[in-house]
């Protein structure tokens, strides 16, 4: 008998990204679909083959529910991850986790009261060429790292949303609350902490709204790009650019500088990750094309959530993880508005 799992929030990443993915996944029957606008839950619920829960409390409530996908906006996780895991079910939560530490805190204490499992959709953790990356740094095959870069940037999400118009919930501060920071920024922070391990503790940062407008012709109220200065616990030292205004090709890329060579990790579309030594040697490896939002691939994020779940294990990324990387990004927007290096404890 397979799991009933339940999805809360039905816009894009549950269509193009959870749904599909547990449609997919052998150890899962059945998804019950909620959202505030019952339409959309009725549109995926017919898409997927799944039911509705016509309220909250419904999808809650029901016993029969194993786990649940929470894919509402920033600023609403704390809410219902928070009921969801003191419902007794495991919860995976889009990222961020929040967008304050305090609502954070409240989603990391209740799956501490309620013992279930609470993962957080940072996905970059789950390419093969990361975790080979990943790989040839612990085994010291370059040696020690030294210096790091990495970027993350496309077109904008408007183009993405839902409703496919500037007036997407990404471009307002009340909702996105981090702009691009929040929305791809976070993922690279994730992945710096998981790739290096180790903990990023110093940063500085510039912003600005170059470009965005919203749906009246006015500059958006988050950043549209940010490019920071970072330095982690171990003394490496690194930069990061995110962008919404990269017109004409997504960037995904990250460079690990080692004692004994250089890792580019999708910088070439023919070899997902290359290796080039001190004297000059090239190994290439062709692994699998990283996902972008308009090449959907499976994440693996949801066959992870459910295997931990299965064989009662901790998930890949749990919420302490996420809260760290979600302090580091805070952190970066204090630095843009102050000026400062800002200290992230």
């Amino acid at each position: 008998m397979g799991m009933k799992v339940g999805i809360i929030g039905c816009g894009s990443i549950s269509k193009y990204r959870h749904a599909p993915e547990y449609k997919a996944n052998p150890y899962v029957d059945e998804i019950v679909f909620y959202d505030r606008n019952i339409e959309r839950a009725q549109e995926l619920a017919d898409l997927f083959d799944g039911k509705v829960a016509h309220t909250l409390e419904e999808l809650l409530s029901d016993p029969t529910i194993v786990a649940i996908s929470d894919c509402s906006s920033n600023e609403s996780h704390h809410v219902f991850s928070t009921q969801a895991l003191h419902n007794g079910k495991h919860v995976l939560c889009e990222k961020p986790i929040s967008l304050t530490v305090e609502h954070a805190n409240e989603i990391v204490r209740a799956q501490k009261t309620s013992g279930k499992n609470l993962m957080v959709g940072h996905n970059q953790r789950f390419t093969r060429a990361h975790q080979k990356a990943k790989e040839i740094i612990q085994n010291k095959e370059l040696g020690k790292v030294l210096t790091f870069r990495t970027t993350f940037g496309h077109a904008g999400p408007e183009g993405w949303g839902v409703n496919k118009t500037n007036s997407t919930w990404f471009f307002k501060k009340e909702r996105s609350g981090l702009g691009v920071a929040g929305d791809l920024g976070i993922h690279k922070v994730d992945l710096l902490h998981y790739l290096l391990d180790d903990h990023i503790t110093h940063v500085s940062a510039f912003q600005g709204a170059l470009d965005k407008v919203d749906e009246n012709g006015q500059p958006i109220e988050v950043c549209d790009n940010i490019v920071c200065s970072l330095k982690t616990k171990q003394g490496y030292l690194g930069t990061a650019a995110f962008s919404w205004t990269y017109y004409g090709e997504e960037d995904n890329s990250t460079i690990i500088y080692c004692e004994k060579g250089i890792m580019k990790i999708y910088h070439s579309n023919e070899h997902q990750l290359e290796v080039i030594t001190k004297d000059g040697e090239v190994i290439q490896y062709k692994l699998e094309n990283i996902q972008t939002n308009d090449h959907q691939t499976n994440s693996g994020v949801i066959d992870s959530f459910i295997e931990a779940i299965r064989l009662d294990q901790t998930p890949l990324v749990t919420g302490e993880d996420a809260l760290s990387s979600l302090k580091v990004i805070l952190g970066i927007m204090e630095a843009a508005e102050t000026e400062k290096v800002v200290h992230v404890l």
